[in-house]
């Protein structure tokens, strides 16, 4: 008999529990006002403070550092809850749990304390354009214009000083979530560019430093209350304590970074579905063609099924992911990109779908729909692209069947 214990698709009492608090939160809190804030881009801050208040945020910090303590697949339940209620809101508060990732990786004692005193902060209080804060925030910031994919590439630099104290850190990154809102970041730089990918290194970075700036707020199709940013550095003073772990490891710290956040971009692409298949299944109901509710028909009816059926599939994968990240499996890494590519690649299908059975109101902004459409293509595309990621599944199949 398939055991599924162990796996996360087995409920404990204490996640009924908590996945029932997070639903009535979203039902009440967030989807309410979701469609507003997808209009005007800002994040509901009211709905923010209350997630922050509830231990939504970065719900998995160790118990030893003040957070939660919770379980990989525990916090993969309560980002399924929040995606389900708005993709941007649940992005803003999983991404904090991306950005102090690399901390808890490979950083010093001192540098996770810091980093999660800050983030548990309720009194922050370090950045006027942001009132509405009611905690701290972090950022994880890789990407650039010229280095997305291709991470080697990086041209943000950071020069030792002659007395090794210190760095300076140049340069310009792109893309990064909840960048205008930072306490921290932890930042690739490279510190010698004639290295590649040997050469960068990971920082942790206070965001209230002089030199530290924020450019261009992208206006995204979609996760409209996800704030997305360029971040400048001119000349940022670093003290030598700021490396997490050593030189040269910065490449290797974040893909591990990314490795581990694979489970929330499952659950997360398994909320938004829940959502879409909601929406589909009583329009279907409702709406009557040839005489009969648009359910009863074949064609219609098997959209729905096949709806039901990527989400149990994502779900499982997904869950799965979380298992082995709990379980300290090495696993994880490699079923990660193909759970990642699988849930996404469901998620957008899914998304098609949801369009075609409200016809031509799934294209009206009247509708939800359609913003769950624009929702979901970043999914393919953040967190590693999904050509990246086949390219990634491909290798540990040529590698796993060489022939020798």
């Amino acid at each position: 008999m398939l055991d599924l214990n162990g796996t996360g698709l087995i409920m404990t009492e204490e996640e009924k529990d908590i996945v029932a608090m997070v639903h009535e939160f979203v039902l009440k809190e967030v989807r309410p006002k979701a469609a507003e804030h997808d209009r005007t881009g800002e994040l509901d801050w009211d709905a923010y403070n209350k997630a922050f208040e509830m231990g939504l945020i970065c719900a998995d910090l160790p118990a030893e550092y003040g957070g939660q303590g919770m379980s990989a697949v525990t916090g993969a339940w309560i980002r399924e809850e929040l995606m389900y209620g708005d993709a941007g809101f649940g992005l803003t508060c999983g991404t904090n749990n991306l950005g102090i990732k690399p901390v808890l990786i490979a950083g010093t004692e001192e540098q996770k304390r810091w980093c999660v005193e800050t983030l548990m902060s309720d009194k922050p209080g370090r950045d006027p354009r942001w009132p509405q804060k009611r905690s701290g925030f972090a950022a994880f910031a890789l990407t650039e214009p010229d280095a997305g994919s291709d991470a080697g590439a990086c041209r943000t630099t950071a020069d030792k000083t002659p007395d090794g104290s210190e760095y300076i850190l140049n340069g310009r990154k792109c893309f990064i979530t909840n960048a205008c809102y930072a306490d921290f970041m932890c930042v690739v730089a490279s510190v010698d560019r004639s290295l590649g990918y040997k050469g960068l290194t990971m920082f942790l970075v206070d965001a209230h430093l002089p030199g530290v700036s924020i450019g261009k707020h992208e206006d995204k199709m979609g996760i409209r209350q996800s704030a997305t940013c360029d971040v400048i550095f001119e000349d940022v003073h670093i003290p030598a304590s700021a490396i997490i772990g050593k030189e040269g490891e910065g490449f290797k710290i974040a893909m591990k970074t990314l490795e581990q956040g694979r489970a929330g971009v499952g659950s997360g692409c398994v909320g938004i579905m829940r959502a879409i298949l909601e929406e589909a299944a009583k329009y279907s109901q409702v709406r009557v063609t040839m005489g009969k509710p648009i359910c009863k028909q074949q064609a219609i009816s098997s959209k729905l099924a096949d709806m039901q059926i990527a989400i149990e599939t994502s779900r499982a994968i997904g869950m799965k992911v979380a298992a082995l990240l709990d379980a300290g499996d090495p696993a994880a890494a490699a079923l990660g990109p193909i759970a990642k590519c699988y849930c996404s690649d469901a998620l957008n299908r899914v998304a098609t779908e949801g369009v075609q059975i409200l016809g031509g109101y799934g294209y009206m902004r009247d509708y939800p729909m359609e913003k769950y459409m624009r929702d979901a293509k970043i999914f393919q595309i953040f967190e590693g692209t999904n050509e990246i990621q086949r390219m990634v599944i491909s290798g540990d199949v040529i590698r796993k069947y060489k022939v020798k």
